[in-house]
């Protein structure tokens, strides 16, 4: 169960995440690097996690036309990357070309694997009422995130991000096998910070989640691995 535990490095430099990989060495959870720590850090840093066993989640939400997202999907490939992202609001041709991108590295460097490539619906951050009076998009949140999976899985992808609140309706539009990696994740009594679509681990484990990713509950716990080994045990449960 810890495979599907993310660990979200959102700290500014290879310092502190250093720090973070130290109290959490042992525990073969994924790590996601996020925008701020990758543009920190750098490519090195991510040999750096593949090199200490870690999967690793790049989080960079490509979103841009499909040529340049292809020859990104191929970079991130090459860097070997087990899962990053787009966003499915660039639309299909788009997510299309992150998996010709991935494909052409591994056609060039047959040790390579194709990594998980999914795509972002809509942030947990989203309400109902920013996207339809600031994103100008019409309808509940869950209209918009059930369409964009279905395109998503049209385009060949491995599966969305999404709030665990939207896992089981994905699960029954796009299949069990189709994954839903879910922020948003908080234990009971913990601050919900700039979240809005909130869920504990074990409710989003039985409501289908396939991985869980956890931020700050972890890495700003007074001690981060008894946190991450009570979230796998409370995952564990469900």
């Amino acid at each position: 169960m810890a495979g599907r535990l993310m660990v979200a490095l959102d700290v500014p430099d290879v310092e502190k995440a250093g720090l973070l990989m130290g109290q959490l060495e042992g525990i073969p959870c994924y790590m996601k690097v996020g925008m701020q720590l990758f543009y920190a850090a750098g490519p090195d840093f991510i040999r750096e996690l593949k090199a200490r066993g870690y999967s690793v989640f790049l989080d960079v939400k490509m979103h841009d036309i499909p040529n340049t997202v292809r020859g990104g999907a191929e970079s991130l490939t090459k860097l070997g990357v087990d899962m990053f992202n787009v966003h499915a609001a660039g639309g299909t041709a788009m997510m299309a070309a992150a998996l010709e991108g991935a494909a052409k590295a591994v056609s060039l460097h047959p040790s390579l694997h194709i990594p998980l490539i999914i795509a972002v619906t809509q942030l947990t951050s989203t309400t109902q009422e920013m996207m339809n009076g600031e994103i100008g998009i019409a309808g509940t949140v869950t209209d918009t995130v059930v369409r964009y999976a279905k395109l998503a899985a049209g385009a060949g992808l491995h599966g969305v991000v999404a709030s665990p609140q939207e896992a089981a309706v994905i699960a029954a539009t796009c299949g069990p096998e189709f994954r839903t990696v879910t922020p948003g994740i908080r234990p009971a009594g913990a601050s919900l910070d700039d979240q809005s679509r909130v869920m504990t681990p074990g409710q989003a484990i039985r409501q289908g989640s396939h991985f869980l990713v956890v931020g700050r509950p972890i890495t700003a716990a007074a001690d981060p691995r008894q946190a991450a080994l009570t979230i796998i045990e409370e995952m564990t449960q469900a």
